[in-house]
Parts: structure tokens; sequence; C-alpha cells
């Protein structure tokens, strides 16, 4: 099957190809000059807690949209590599939250720096006026998906 031209994909199908296409920038960018010990696929758990630390699994993983196994796993690897750790929750002594460690933020602000890289790309690219359009329809989205 020939592959198909990027005008006749669904704009959720371009949606998910802009975000794993950028994702992978990002990953590469901070490989570059960084640690090279993680992978892509960590970031479905490190993102989320570069923007709440300290959260349970099952909280990841609704947020990440993958199952909690998946989420434990990636933990697991994480952890083993220093990027996060596992506390009692003070809410519920029987259940753990996931918390960066010192490495762990460190990679958040650098992860940051490449977010906000990428930003002013985009803003050049698309013109500051586009990039605030794009902004509104994307949390426009997001607000119309919440809590399904």
């Amino acid at each position: 099957m020939p592959a198909m031209p990027l005008e006749e994909i669904p704009t959720v199908g371009l949606l998910g190809r802009a975000y794993n296409q950028l994702g992978a920038d990002i990953f590469r960018r901070l490989a570059a000059d960084g640690p090279a010990d993680t992978r892509p696929s960590h970031g479905n758990v490190l993102e989320h807690l570069e923007i709440e630390d300290g959260l349970r699994l099952t909280d990841i993983a609704n947020r990440a949209g993958i199952t909690p196994q998946s989420v434990g796993a990636l933990v697991d690897e994480l952890e083993e590599l220093s990027y996060v750790e596992r506390r009692v929750d003070p809410q519920d002594r029987r259940a753990k939250r996931i918390h960066l460690t010192a490495k762990g933020r460190k990679n958040a602000r650098r992860s940051w720096e490449v977010l906000m890289a990428l930003e002013q790309e985009l803003s050049e690219q698309l013109g500051a006026r586009r990039l605030a359009q794009l902004r509104k329809v994307l949390l426009e989205i997001l607000e119309s998906t919440a809590g399904e």
C-alpha cells in the first residue's frame, strides 16, 4: 500500500505525528548534551513529574494514557537509573508516590530549556500570531476532552 499524502491524513493523525516528531526531537536534543541513558518512552513518566512532582503511579498512568503496568515498568527503569524514587504517600501510608531525584530535577530543567528553544523555533516558523492561535485551539481541544 503506498504512503498516504500528509494532506489526506485526518487532523487527529496529524496531531499524533506532530507529537511523535516533536517528542523524538526533544529526546535527540537531550541525548546530544546529556546522559543518553533514557528512552523516549520514559517521557511518559518524566513529563508528568516535571509539572507536578510526587504523583501516584495510577495518576501518571491516567495522564499518560497508558496502563499502570506499563508505567510501573517505566518507573522501575527510571528508579534504577536514579531519575525517580518511590516514597510513602503521606495521605495513605499503604500507597507510594513517585518523585524526581536530584538527577531527575536536573533532567527536568534541561527538558524545560529544550522545550523553550522549540517554542521559540515554532514562533519563528509560524509567527507569534499563528502560534498563539495554535495554542488556543490546542487548549480548546484539551478542555473539551478533559475527563473523558
